[in-house]
């Protein structure tokens, strides 16, 4: 008998799947830091710089990333940067805010949404006659299916 390799040390090169190409992002994801939130934040467009937008969204309370925080982005950064020792890609600057200001952020808005619903909805019902009453209902309902 002729000695075999065992048929469970034998590779199929066959099985290796190729692997593909795809195109790069455009803006890399930053790792991310527990209890921040993290946006790209427009600083340039069409080479001509955006004070206003830097200058709201700092009031705002975004704070830009320093290149120490996110040591993979160094080969990236734009050397002819406004801000220096901070990720900028392309006219967006990488920066962060606390979680907690952005669901403050959130539930700021929500209530503003509300009550311009509400304002619409007083509005309407104003302009509603007893001989053919106008009606909105705002209900939802949700319903499971039946598990067997």
């Amino acid at each position: 008998m002729a000695d075999r390799t065992p048929r469970n040390l034998e590779t199929r090169d066959l099985e290796i799947r190729p692997t593909t190409w795809r195109q790069p992002e455009l803006l890399p994801e930053p790792d991310k830091q527990a209890g921040y939130t993290y946006r790209w934040i427009r600083v340039s467009m069409l080479n001509s710089s955006d004070p206003r937008n830097v200058s709201s969204k700092l009031r705002e309370g975004w704070e830009p990333v320093k290149t120490e925080e996110q040591p993979r982005f160094r080969l990236f950064v734009d050397p002819d940067s406004r801000f220096k020792d901070n990720i900028e890609i392309g006219g967006l600057l990488l920066c962060k805010i606390p979680t907690e200001f952005m669901e403050q952020r959130a539930a700021y808005h929500d209530e503003v949404s509300r009550k311009q619903v509400e304002s619409v909805d007083n509005t309407l019902m104003r302009q509603s006659d007893p001989r053919m009453p106008l009606f909105q209902e705002r209900r939802s309902s949700v319903s499971f299916g039946k598990g067997t």
